[in-house]
């Protein structure tokens, strides 16, 4: 990381800036905690991958980085902050004649959840939902260790697993908690079915703005 040269990208950061932030992007000023950088890594590993611009402010206004120190945060955040660690790509680009930014490549996570460490020593688990990391629902992290453990074939639906996308069929979508006070079933109950329906690939989590839900896949 040390030896990384920056290369002449004025016109291409550019570019990149006036997309804004997005599903897949993120600007990032000043890198100064690595435990906020892995919520970002985790988030993106999660969901599709993307990318950080750091030495960017949050309203597009280029700043660039401090020193040789960011991308040591970065790689810090990447490797210690992350279970399992992640694998990102920076490079780097001198842009507006001086300043430099930093391009952080995430990929996808071959298998999921990717934790990010928390202040307190906890993990927790993020998914990117347009400009924001949101923390992932318990019962989407679950379904993703499902999922990593290849058990989420679903060869037969039991009588309330095809309740459940009737229900769907009709109304597109519910959160875990309707699904489990309209079904009269305990929450343990409500959860492994949905656990078992999205590591299959059967139901997939939205985020509405305010709270995930769950519907059909569009897989299905």
């Amino acid at each position: 990381m040390k030896d990384l040269k920056a290369i002449k990208g004025t016109f291409y950061i550019h570019n990149l800036i006036s997309e804004g932030e997005h599903e897949h992007q993120d600007f990032k000023f000043a890198i100064t905690d690595a435990a906020k950088i892995a919520r970002s890594i985790s988030a993106f590993a999660n969901n599709d991958g993307g990318r950080l611009l750091v030495g960017v402010k949050d309203n597009g206004r280029i700043a660039g980085i401090r020193n040789e120190e960011d991308i040591f945060v970065v790689e810090q955040a990447a490797q210690m902050y992350c279970r399992p660690p992640q694998d990102v790509k920076v490079s780097a680009f001198t842009v507006d004649g001086g300043a430099v930014v930093l391009r952080v490549d995430i990929a996808k996570a071959s298998k999921r959840p990717v934790y990010s460490r928390e202040p307190d020593g906890t993990m927790r688990a993020y998914y990117r939902v347009k400009d924001e990391n949101i923390a992932a629902h318990p019962v989407m992290v679950k379904a993703w260790r499902r999922m990593a453990a290849d058990e989420g074939l679903v060869l037969s639906l039991s009588e309330a697993e095809a309740a459940l996308l009737n229900y769907l069929d009709e109304w597109s979508m519910t959160t875990v908690e309707d699904y489990m006070r309209g079904a009269h079933i305990s929450r343990a109950a409500a959860e492994e079915i949905i656990v078992r329906l999205c590591a299959a690939g059967v139901l997939e989590f939205i985020y509405t703005g305010s709270e995930f839900r769950i519907m059909r896949s569009d897989n299905q």
